[in-house]
């Protein structure tokens, strides 16, 4: 029979992997989880600037759940490491997606989850995660409509104060 935890092992190898290359120190704990009596983040990284306590979670099905343990335990040991705690997420064919155990969703008997819906629309990618892109949504770039000085001269067009010409030069 496989290790029923092979699947797991090599998604956190592929994220190691893949921090390496972005320019990141990076080591997987390999003590981590049930392996001791420790609490240890699956990933410990870092830039020299910003450093992360990684909890990874893949999954080929919807939803990701962590324990109440799982999640407590991470937020302790980045407390006193000095790191940042983040839960890792990767569905099957998709990338990864990075969340602050805070802003995910809390079950009633105190576990987290985390829908493949929710890490597309609201989880930070690699890329934004390791700093080479940033993330931009609409309400970013929504144009508010033209500002008050263009409405004025728009205004005194219509009222007659200003001719086609003298409106056109105002606002270019």
């Amino acid at each position: 029979m496989a290790n029923s935890n092979a699947k797991g092992d090599r998604r956190e190898r592929e994220l190691v992997n893949a921090l390496d290359e972005a320019g990141f120190a990076v080591m997987r704990a390999p003590a981590s989880g049930s392996a001791t009596e420790r609490e240890l983040p699956d990933v410990l990284s870092g830039d020299g600037e910003t450093f992360y306590a990684i909890e990874a979670k893949s999954s080929a099905g919807d939803p990701i759940y962590l324990t109440g343990e799982e999640v407590e335990a991470l937020l302790f040991f980045a407390r006193n490491f000095g790191a940042k705690p983040r839960i890792g997420v990767r569905f099957d064919r998709e990338d990864w997606y990075f969340f602050h155990p805070a802003d995910l969703h809390t079950t009633d008997g105190g576990n987290y989850r985390v829908k493949k819906e929710k890490a597309l629309s609201d989880g930070t990618d690699f890329d934004e995660f390791v700093g080479h892109s940033e993330k931009v949504t609409l309400d970013d770039v929504a144009d508010d409509g033209p500002d008050q000085s263009v409405l004025d001269v728009l205004s005194a067009f219509e009222r007659g104060d200003l001719d086609k010409e003298e409106a056109a030069a105002m606002l270019e």
